[in-house]
């Protein structure tokens, strides 16, 4: 089994951003246990602008760039994909982001496994559920050549990888598939005009708007739908 671990760089945080660099580790079986293949890692050139917010955390500038880098796009990606060979499972910590940026027909779609999730259910005492504070929490010795700089899509895939690695001492990874697709629990309403208040005090017109929408977070549409169907029965 290869568990295709992947972190990405943007130009920004909403849907318009554009992808600018790739980085993938491979997990696969060894044995008993796991071993992470080095990283690999993409630049690609993007078409707009990189807004300074993500520039502050990734640190890529357009003299990152040159005109023979190749735009970011779906056959890129699967293009990437390919030059590693087949994969089983695709990873990614808070995984909600990398799904938005990568279509499914790019991997052939295959299920994900949300680092971010399965460590706040393996270990919900943890400080917090950074790939960051895990590392040292988890108390990791990664090789700082392939583990630094953070924020960066190869290194930051590193890290990654060695966390799911350390969950799969104790976690399968049908559970971690299984942790990554259940809907997350929502006890007021994350954003909008209703923002902050419990499902309950929603109107039902607003309600039924938002179990109507396509492209709106998967999570909060069901929990409208759930709310509606509550008032239902109740």
């Amino acid at each position: 089994m290869r568990l295709r671990v992947i972190d990405l760089e943007t130009t920004g945080g909403d849907r318009a951003s554009e992808i600018i660099e790739v980085g993938i580790v491979d997990v696969v079986r060894d044995g008993k246990g796991w071993t992470a293949r080095p990283p690999v890692s993409k630049l690609f050139r993007p078409r707009g602008e990189i807004s300074f917010h993500a520039m502050a955390v990734h640190h890529l500038t357009p003299e990152h760039f040159c005109d023979a880098d190749p735009h970011c796009d779906e056959y890129a990606l699967r293009a990437m994909f390919a030059d590693l060979g087949p994969a089983d499972v695709m990873v990614a910590h808070s995984a909600r982001f990398e799904r938005s940026f990568i279509a499914d027909t790019a991997h052939s779609g295959l299920p994900w496994i949300c680092t971010v999730r399965s460590s706040k259910q393996a270990w919900p005492e943890a400080p917090g559920h950074s790939n960051q504070i895990l590392r040292y929490w988890r108390g990791f010795r990664l090789d700082p050549a392939l583990a630094d700089p953070a924020h960066r899509a190869g290194p930051d895939a590193w890290v990654t990888a060695h966390i799911l690695m350390d969950l799969l001492k104790d976690h399968s990874v049908d559970q971690m598939i299984e942790w990554t697709a259940a809907p997350r629990e929502m006890a007021v309403v994350p954003f909008g005009k209703h923002r902050r208040k419990p499902w309950s005090e929603v109107p039902p017109d607003y309600l039924r708007w938002m179990a109507s929408q396509t492209d709106m977070d998967a999570d909060a549409v069901g929990a409208a739908r759930a709310e509606l169907e509550r008032r239902k029965v109740s």
